[in-house]
C-alpha cells in the first residue's frame, strides 16, 4: 500500500473556453468518492477547498485573441504560490479542474519550488489537444489551448512569466501523448518548440507500454521528476462523454489506466492534475468516476 500525503486543490475555472459547466469538475471529482478512496489507498489526505476564481458574468471577454487573459493570470498567480506552499509542507498537490488553462500556474508552481532548489521538471501532457497555442495562432482565442505553449515559454508574459521566470519546462523533457487534434498554426509552434509529440496513430501502432516508456524517459532525464497534467479528453468519449472538447478515436479505458499505473510505477510524480471534466453534459457522473480510478492508479493502486 502507498504511503505518503496527498493535498487536493480544487480550481473551478472555466474562463479558458467557450463551454460551461467544467466550473463544476472539482465538485463532480468529491462527489465521486476521491477523497475517501484516496484515504482508502492508504494515503493522508487534506483537501483544501477551492481556489477562488472569477465567473464570466463577473468581467468582459477582453482581448479577442486571449479571452479574460488578465484574470486567468491572476488566478495562475495564486494557483502557483498554492502549489508551492504545498509542496513546501511535504503533500503531493493533486490539483481538479476546471479547464486546462489551470495548468499554467499549476506548472509554475512545481517548477519554481524546484528551481530554488537548483532542479528542474518534465512534464507529461495527456491530451486529445496539443494545447500550444498563443494568442496569435488561436482560432478561438480561449486560453484553455495555450498552457503547454505558455510552460514553454511561447506566448504573452501575463502567462509565461508567472512566477517571474521562463520558460517553466525544457521542451526535451516534456512529452505529449494521445493528440489527435492539432490547430494547423498551433502545429508550426509545436514542431518550432521541439516538444515531443504521440499521436494516436504512435499509440496504435507501438502500443501504450512503448510510448510511456519513451515519454518517462524523456521526462525524467536530468530531472527531479515530473507533473502529470491529465485532460480527461485523453480517453474516448466512449467512456469519458462529460468533457469540455471530446475528440473522437481517444485511448480506451485499459490504455488509460496503464499510463497511469506507469506514472506510478516510475515513483517519480511531483504533481497531478485532472481537468476539463464537465458535469452538464456528462452521463451520471460517468466521466468523473473515471477520473477518480485514474487518479487512484497514477497513486499505486493496483490490480492484485
Amino acid at each position: 500500500m502507498p504511503t505518503g500525503k496527498v493535498r487536493i486543490i480544487g480550481v473551478p475555472m472555466d474562463l479558458g473556453q467557450d463551454r460551461r459547466g467544467v466550473d463544476m469538475g472539482p465538485s463532480a471529482l468529491r462527489v465521486a468518492g476521491l477523497n475517501a478512496r484516496l484515504r482508502a489507498l492508504g494515503y493522508t489526505v487534506e483537501d483544501m477547498g477551492n481556489v477562488a476564481v472569477r465567473v464570466p458574468e463577473m468581467m468582459e471577454v477582453g482581448e479577442k485573441r486571449a479571452k479574460y487573459l488578465p484574470e486567468i493570470a491572476e488566478t495562475a498567480k495564486e494557483l502557483a504560490q498554492v502549489v508551492g506552499r504545498t509542496l513546501e509542507q511535504g503533500y503531493l498537490p493533486l490539483l481538479l479542474g476546471g479547464d486546462h488553462s489551470l495548468a499554467i500556474g499549476s506548472l509554475a508552481g512545481v517548477a519554481s519550488f524546484f528551481r530554488q532548489q537548483k532542479q528542474k521538471i518534465g512534464c507529461i501532457w495527456l491530451d486529445a489537444h496539443g494545447d500550444m497555442n498563443t494568442p496569435e495562432t488561436s482560432p478561438s482565442g480561449n486560453v484553455h489551448g495555450m498552457p503547454l505553449a505558455a510552460s514553454l515559454g511561447f506566448g504573452p508574459a501575463e502567462l509565461t512569466q508567472v512566477c517571474g521566470f521562463a520558460p517553466k519546462l525544457a521542451a526535451e523533457n516534456c512529452a505529449l501523448v494521445g493528440v489527435r487534434s492539432l490547430d494547423s498554426r498551433e502545429k508550426k509552434i509545436v514542431r518550432q518548440a521541439g516538444i515531443r509529440v504521440f499521436t494516436m496513430r504512435e499509440i496504435d501502432e507501438r502500443g501504450m507500454r512503448a510510448v510511456m516508456e519513451e515519454a518517462m524517459a524523456r521526462a525524467t532525464a536530468g530531472t527531479a521528476g515530473f507533473a502529470a497534467s491529465l485532460d480527461m479528453d485523453f480517453v474516448d468519449p466512449h467512456d469519458a462523454p462529460g468533457v469540455g472538447t471530446p475528440v473522437r478515436g481517444g485511448v480506451t479505458y485499459r490504455e488509460a489506466h496503464l499510463a497511469m499505473e506507469m506514472i506510478a510505477d516510475s515513483a517519480k510524480l511531483l504533481a497531478l492534475e485532472v481537468v476539463e471534466i464537465n458535469p452538464v453534459i456528462d452521463l451520471h457522473n460517468k466521466t468523473a468516476q473515471l477520473g477518480v480510478e485514474l487518479v487512484l492508479s497514477a497513486l499505486g493502486k493496483k490490480i492484485l
